[in-house]
């Protein structure tokens, strides 16, 4: 059974930064990507970054670029993902998700687990 827990969300003011961690469990061995997307009240969910197993990087083209990085601690079956300059608008549930491919993608539907959320507020 596969699991999928996010942490590392909270209250930060605007210019502050969050270290989100997913750990992955129940994989047995097999390669896997991860996906963070987030979700911000009454709007879509929203690709923010994936990497694969061999850690490619894949962000979407309107991320903030610079200030979200994603990496993986293979040995720890964890993926972090790093914000800063964080701003109101970055305000929204964060979700990591696992696909067992040997690529990251941004299709939702590509990801077969998915974790609780961690939740990030972002203000004064």
């Amino acid at each position: 059974q596969v699991h999928v827990v996010e942490s590392g969300g909270g209250f930060v003011q605007p210019g502050g930064s969050l270290r989100l961690s997913c750990v992955v469990t129940g994989t047995t061995s097999r390669m896997y990507a991860v996906g963070w997307f987030r979700q911000a009240p009454g709007l879509e969910r929203e690709f923010v970054a994936a990497i694969s197993y061999g850690g490619a990087r894949l962000t979407d083209a309107a991320s903030p670029k610079g200030r979200f990085s994603i990496s993986r601690d293979n040995a720890k079956n964890t993926v972090f993902l790093q914000l800063i300059s964080l701003r109101p608008e970055d305000t929204a549930t964060y979700y990591c998700a696992a696909a067992f491919t040997d690529y990251s993608t941004y299709v939702p539907r590509e990801y077969d687990y998915w974790g609780q959320g961690t939740q990030v507020t972002v203000s004064s």
